[in-house]
């Protein structure tokens, strides 16, 4: 197959997203496929006149693949580095090298590439992708829409609020919470933005670093608690996986930062907990109208209960990655993995 391995893009989850996508591009290419690395912002500035050639292409484009730093990503140097300072969010040829492409592997995170609008432009466009649908994306990148979803779906979620940057009382008692709790932009990713505050001070702070991502956060109550993620392919739960952090909790840095985090798969929990992550996954997926592949994320506290934080709905595909660990210990390889998230994205769209 001749496919389109989408990366990049301007979220703060940019690099990241590039690394993901290398990894299967990488494995696409092993596999046989006729596969391309392309920035979604920056496009394909000098491509060849007959673009069918790109397919083929010494480097296949991955030359654009970063390590994961510690640090964000410095979006306005992206943007300037863009040659045409086009303000449009599709580089050069993206379209027409995507409409090429038998299919376009999502490899994004965050921002356009996760929260549907991508999706459907390329609906729009005939433009067949992996990954859920567009509606599917928005709702659960939204995450107080998805914990009012939860809610209504009967699945545990941590209590919670969203609260415009506007909003004049932002008291944690106008909102009906007390200390301990968590700060979170409403539509990040990698745990960007995310604090867990113990006194006023530090949720004052908390807010105002929060407010520089979004015009919008959630706060909810902090639960003190292990932290797992399970996958899902198809509406099959995977294997849950422990995530331990060496140091706090699992944000951006104990994420990427080599040996910061140790991650046991199958997690070391008794069989009716594990089979009760995957029934709450399995629901929380239907209940956010997702198809295809995604992964939740849980807390589960001291008194056993369990709570479903949020889905991911283009979790992290890096072969070190937890949904890729989770369905090497279901027995499905990492290339394995990316063709059969490809065969099922073809069966949900296009095969009707």
């Amino acid at each position: 197959m001749k496919i389109i391995v989408l990366a990049g893009g301007l979220s703060t989850e940019r690099d990241v997203s590039l690394a993901s996508a290398a990894g299967i591009c990488r494995t696409l290419l092993d596999k046989g496929h006729d596969a391309f690395l392309l920035d979604v912002f920056l496009g394909l500035e000098n491509a060849p006149d007959n673009l069918e050639d790109v397919f083929t292409l010494p480097g296949h484009g991955l030359e654009i693949a970063k390590n994961i730093s510690e640090e964000e990503p410095d979006l306005a140097a992206v943007k300037a580095s863009r040659p045409d300072q086009s303000d449009c969010f599709l580089g050069p040829n993206v379209i027409e090298l995507c409409r090429l492409a038998d299919i376009t592997f999502l490899g994004l995170h965050g921002g356009e590439g996760e929260n549907g609008k991508l999706q459907a432009t390329f609906d729009l466009l005939g433009i067949r992708y992996t990954g859920p649908d567009s509606l599917g994306c928005a709702v659960a990148m939204d995450k107080g829409f998805t914990k009012q979803v939860f809610l209504q779906a009967g699945i545990d979620t941590p209590a919670g609020v969203c609260l415009h940057k506007n909003t004049t009382d932002r008291s944690l008692s106008s909102l009906g919470l007390s200390l301990p709790v968590v700060v979170k932009p409403c539509s990040g990713g990698s745990s960007i933005g995310v604090y867990i505050v113990n006194t006023e001070e530090e949720y004052e702070d908390a807010l105002e670093k929060s407010f520089f991502y979004e015009d919008e956060v959630v706060i909810e109550t902090f639960i003190k608690g292990r932290e797992f993620a399970c996958g899902i392919i198809d509406g099959e739960a995977l294997p849950p996986i422990e995530i331990i952090p060496k140091t706090g909790f699992f944000d951006y840095a104990n994420k990427y930062q080599d040996g910061a985090t140790e991650e046991v798969c199958p997690a070391d929990i008794p069989k009716d907990v594990e089979a009760r992550m995957m029934e709450l996954t399995v629901k929380a997926y239907h209940a956010l109208k997702l198809n295809v592949y995604s992964r939740a994320d849980f807390l589960l506290d001291d008194a056993g209960n369990l709570y479903c934080l949020e889905m991911n709905t283009l979790p992290g595909m890096t072969a070190a990655s937890l949904l890729p660990k989770e369905a090497k210990v279901a027995g499905i390889e990492y290339g394995d993995l990316c063709e059969l998230i490809i065969r099922k994205s073809m069966e949900a769209r296009y095969s009707k």
